[in-house]
């Protein structure tokens, strides 16, 4: 069974910094493609960084790049997201996913399995 577990959120001033972990199991994680994706609470979720199987291949979103960085531990079968210089506009529910088919992709349909999701608030 396929279980994706995020830790890391929580509440950061503006300009602070936090990194997310999601920890998976059920899976070869190699394997999968890992994103991560927010959603606010009445919103579309939205993509947020993707990193490919070996790590080698890495894709952001334009409201994220040059703050945030993705990155995966295959010995440890879990993928980071560091976040720095976070605004309140980044205040979400973060939520990673995998996907089984590749390439890295920014588009929620073509991931198969998603976690729980984890909060960030940001205070201003």
């Amino acid at each position: 069974q396929v279980q994706l577990v995020e830790s890391g959120g929580g509440l950061v001033q503006a300009g602070g910094s936090l990194r997310l972990s999601c920890a998976a199991s059920g899976r070869t994680f190699s394997a999968y493609v890992m994103g991560w994706f927010r959603q606010a609470p009445g919103k579309e979720r939205e993509f947020v960084a993707a990193i490919s199987r070996a790590g080698y291949m890495k894709c952001y979103s334009d409201s994220v790049k040059g703050r945030i960085t993705i990155a995966r531990d295959i010995g440890k079968n879990t993928v980071y997201l560091q976040m720095n210089s976070l605004k309140p506009e980044d205040s979400d529910g973060y939520y990673c996913a995998d996907d089984g088919r590749g390439p890295v992709s920014t588009r929620e349909n073509e991931y198969d399995d998603w976690g729980q999701g984890n909060q960030v608030n940001v205070s201003s």
